[in-house]
């Protein structure tokens, strides 16, 4: 796969010589106009490597530089840009974390044999095809100081629980946390609880041997990587003593099998409850609370730190346009203050969805307040509870609780059967044979 380079400069005529030259020798080039470009290209997915303009009309590249190895955890290698007069901050760039300098006007040899140089020595022992996982968005205390976390326990190959309310980003943490540590370059696999609990939960897990014909469980599928394993609480008793059980032996044995598989796989826990009130209520194994709890991160919910919507509703809007073809819309001043104060009780899910909802349905370049607060009230209103007829039938009551039930999460979901699945613990096929019994279109969306 061809490496791709991204190249920051204000100066058209550069960004488009570059280009045409890195292009002509293989490589996949993106170019930015200045920083604001720059961080919307990084968080939409990370280059194999930057180069770096030193002076732009927003932000110089050396604080540009700064942002992206410490604010969004940027690990791949910059190369410094520098015109007359700027090799000294060329050379302090370097000093802070730049791979190397190359000076205008540039030279066609000394570009070439720069990314060349840069590209062998970068420590990439990742297959291209691994995925790069950006680091939580936020510039906010709370954001800076989860990123912390998430680093310092990703030094360490001990068992991770993250604990926040749902849609509060535990499986962008998660994600965040393989990227960042020693199994980065295997595989990440996230699992809700739910998939469970169609009665062969042991053998998703641990795999199976029939006949001769040996099914490999989660386990051996993330050898040498990481799995995520979401709302751990929800696990019923049988596969929390199973679970206990290899994390206190590392060792597993699949189901009909007879050959002790060695654990070599991290494992990240997700829940949404108090795991040591679970443990007092009976409803969790004591010895397994310990052995998740070793490097507990809370997840804080989005009205914890509202001061970052604003850089997720520019996330969601690049990242939905990009991977949905969704076209590219801008909030106002006033439709940002007014989500910056709201309470978002769905967390960045919600956020995401609301997003979803103003590129498909909005037919101005800009969302305007009143927009906003047609969304937010239709959305609470979805949340009120539907009234129940106590005169109906049980059979009856039933169905139209149902339907008002599973109709609330698909809009939470952007109508997106998958997520609603997980969320309330359906197996997929089960939750398309429901929605069609009762009637549910969930290509409503669509013509809305």
């Amino acid at each position: 796969m061809k490496a791709t380079i991204l190249v920051v400069d204000d100066e058209p005529d550069i960004c488009s010589s570059v280009k045409d030259i890195l292009e002509d020798e293989g490589y996949a080039v993106t170019t930015a106009e200045n920083g604001a470009a720059a961080r919307q290209v990084v968080q939409r997915r990370q280059p194999d490597m930057i180069l770096l303009d030193i002076w732009m009309p927003d932000i110089d590249g050396i604080s540009l530089l700064k942002e992206f190895t410490a604010d969004m955890g940027l690990r791949v290698p910059v190369v410094m840009m520098s015109g007359h007069g700027t090799v000294e901050t060329a050379v302090e760039a370097t000093r802070l974390g730049a791979r190397d300098y190359i000076e205008k006007p540039l030279s066609l040899a000394k570009l070439l044999h720069t990314v060349e140089k840069t590209l062998a020595a970068a420590p990439s022992a990742e297959p291209r095809d691994q995925p790069s996982y950006t680091a939580p968005l936020g510039k906010s205390a709370q954001m800076q100081h989860l990123r912390e976390r998430l680093e310092h326990a990703a030094a360490f190959d001990t068992t991770v629980l993250l604990i926040g309310e749902p849609g509060s980003g535990k499986t962008f943490c998660a994600q965040y946390l393989h990227g960042c540590g020693k199994r980065h370059t295997g595989p990440f696999m996230d699992i809700h609880s739910c998939s469970f609990r169609d009665g062969n939960g042991a053998a998703l897990l641990l795999g199976s041997e029939q006949g001769g014909d040996a099914a490999p469980g989660l386990l051996e599928q993330c050898r040498g990587g990481s799995l995520f394993l979401d709302d751990v609480a929800e696990l019923d008793a049988g596969l929390q003593e199973i679970l206990a059980a290899v994390l206190s032996s590392g060792q597993w044995v699949r189901l009909d099998g007879g050959k002790v598989q060695e654990l070599d796989v991290r494992i990240i826990a997700g829940t949404r409850y108090c795991l040591e009130q679970e443990v007092h209520a009976g409803r969790f194994r004591e010895d397994l609370y310990h052995l998740l709890n070793v490097a507990p991160i809370p997840v804080p919910p989005l009205r914890e730190h509202a001061e970052d919507v604003t850089e997720l509703l520019q996330y969601y809007v690049n990242l939905l346009g990009d991977r949905e073809g969704l076209p590219y819309r801008s909030f106002s001043v006033a439709a940002q203050n007014r989500l910056r104060h709201y309470h978002w009780p769905g967390n960045i899910r919600q956020l995401e969805n609301l997003v979803r909802r103003m590129l498909v349905g909005g037919l101005e370049s800009q969302i305007e307040l009143d927009e906003v607060e047609m969304i937010l009230s239709s959305q609470q209103e979805s949340a009120e509870p539907a009234a129940t007829n106590f005169n109906l039938p049980l059979r009856q009551a039933r169905e139209q609780f149902e339907k008002a039930y599973l109709e609330y999460h698909l809009r939470q979901a952007g109508w997106s059967v998958g997520r609603v699945a997980k969320q309330v613990g359906m197996e997929r096929t089960h939750l398309y044979r429901k929605l069609k019994s009762l009637g549910i279109d969930t290509r409503r969306d669509k013509q809305h």
